[in-house]
């Protein structure tokens, strides 16, 4: 499956029609609505996506989001990272770092997936794991909400 022509806004929606289409499945209005929705928001809970697609088709309820992502993470449109406690957040499957939660303030930061390549090979070697750095949340303090050397005083 080649994921990335899936994801090309200039022909996402024949992408995702063929996609569906290999699949004995069809496309509707509300599946374009939820993958451009995805797209938009970038990190987004499957109540901010619904929100976002009740803007163009109000009937549109929470249920069909949460079926609809299913699938699309099923045949690889998307992906979910939980970055804490709370609902799982989806992207783009090409979307790809490693996040950084604040546990102060809530903010998400995004890094390079090639931060993690130490701790990947240390797995790889001592367990036998392969990590799969772009489905993951870290959480810690932000530089922001780090108390500085003079506060610790």
């Amino acid at each position: 499956m080649d994921t990335p022509s899936m994801l090309d806004p200039a022909g996402g929606s024949s992408a995702l029609r063929r996609t569906l289409h290999q699949r004995g499945l069809r496309m509707t209005p509300q599946r374009q609505l939820v993958l451009d929705a995805v797209r938009e928001l970038g990190h987004a809970t499957p109540e901010q996506i619904c929100a976002q697609v009740q803007r163009a088709a109000p009937a549109v309820n929470i249920t069909t989001i949460y079926r609809t992502l299913d699938l699309m993470e099923r045949i690889g449109l998307v992906r979910h990272t939980h970055l804490g406690h709370g609902a799982p957040t989806y992207s783009e499957q090409e979307h790809e770092h490693v996040h950084l939660v604040c546990h102060s303030c809530g903010t998400v930061t995004e890094a390079a997936t090639d931060l993690m390549d130490d701790l990947a090979e240390r797995l790889r070697r001592e367990i036998g794991f392969e990590l799969d750095a772009s489905h993951i949340a870290l959480s810690g303090t932000c530089s922001d909400c780090r108390p500085t050397s003079s506060e610790l005083s």
